[in-house]
């Protein structure tokens, strides 16, 4: 079954779910409001309907997420209890991934054990993904908007709360509380169905984005001083170094949202920021508000994503690396501006 980017027979996807017993779930590294809300809306369907489920992911759940994990759904893999229960599951769904290898080691069992596994993902995957079942839909705006509609197939029931939840952090999440440019239809009618159903949306905003720790204020400040532009102010970039992570003692979740703190000043179109990781690897995460694309750029530097959000890992120290990833991108914007004139 491979629907990569072509119309989605949700009964077909149905009939896989519906015949396996022991469920696994599970989304991608460090995950995110999309990934976890996506898993947790489908764990409390598949679990009404007398699956065996479990939500078994790589990396903590990060606290801003701690309202969907209320029933402690989330855990997060140990081989000495997991081991056991994911070598038995009948089938493994991912959410969200983008590429396979991001849910690391449990990649790794998946396929040591030979379970079936299905993507659900709104990401471009390409034709050699690893997946027995690729569900993939690039124009949705979140993996959750997917899982509605799956789930509009496969339930004769209202949503419950629980799920709605879930769905509406997915969506608003991915959609920049609604204000990005793949903000659809689709995405308001999920959010009126979910407030419906009695989701505080005001509850989950102040959780997600009035919730920055004194730490996280302090690295953005630094952030913020190291602002760069070029191209008429159109292009900005700022970096995080190792040196700033580890005088606020910050980890990666305090450093969501930075580039797209940088898009969001007055006449840059498209921003990025360099986070050294370690000596020898650079992460780089890049926003563009729609003028100019940034996955072409992204898969420059052997990442990818969305035309409009993507990333990438550069396997080199920060000093080899700036003037690399700086003077390409301008390179690559440069091109598309002659092709916008």
């Amino acid at each position: 079954m491979n629907y990569n980017n072509i119309k989605i027979e949700w009964n077909k996807v149905n009939e896989v779910i519906s015949a396996a017993e022991k469920i696994f779930l599970t989304t991608h590294e460090n995950p995110d409001g999309d990934g976890l809300g996506s898993e947790v809306a489908l764990y409390h369907h598949l679990v009404e309907i007398g699956k065996e489920v479990k939500i078994i992911n790589c990396s903590p759940t990060p606290e801003i997420y701690d309202f969907l994990n209320l029933d402690n759904c989330i855990e997060t893999f140990k081989q000495a209890s997991h081991l056991e229960w994911i070598k038995n599951a009948d089938l493994a769904i991912v959410f969200d991934v983008g590429d396979f290898k991001r849910v690391r080691e449990i990649k790794s069992l998946i396929n040591e054990y030979d379970i079936p596994v299905m993507n659900i993902d709104h990401h471009p995957h390409p034709d050699d993904h690893g997946f027995s079942y690729n569900i993939v839909d690039i124009k949705s705006a979140a993996t959750g908007c997917m899982v509605r509609s799956y789930l509009k197939e496969a339930r004769t029931k209202p949503l419950t709360k629980q799920m709605c939840d879930g769905i509406y952090t997915a969506v608003m999440t991915d959609t920049g509380c609604f204000k990005y440019s793949n903000t659809d239809t689709y995405c308001h009618s999920i959010a009126i169905e979910c407030l419906e159903k009695g989701v505080d949306s005001n509850f989950i905003y102040q959780k997600i984005y009035e919730n920055s720790s004194k730490t996280r204020i302090s690295v953005l400040g630094e952030m913020i001083s190291n602002i760069k532009y070029d191209l008429d102010g159109q292009f900005a970039w700022s970096i995080v170094t190792n040196d700033t992570m580890e005088k606020y003692q910050a980890n990666k979740n305090d450093l969501d949202g930075f580039p797209d703190f940088i898009r969001s000043i007055q006449g840059v179109e498209v921003a990025f920021v360099i986070y050294e990781v370690s000596k020898d690897i650079c992460r780089i995460n890049f926003r563009s508000k729609g003028k100019f694309t940034v996955n072409n750029i992204a898969k420059f530097f052997g990442g990818g994503g969305h035309a409009f959000a993507s990333g990438a890992v550069v396997k080199r120290s920060l000093d080899k690396a700036k003037n690399h990833i700086i003077n390409n991108c301008k390179k690559m914007l440069e091109e598309q501006i002659k092709v916008i004139k």
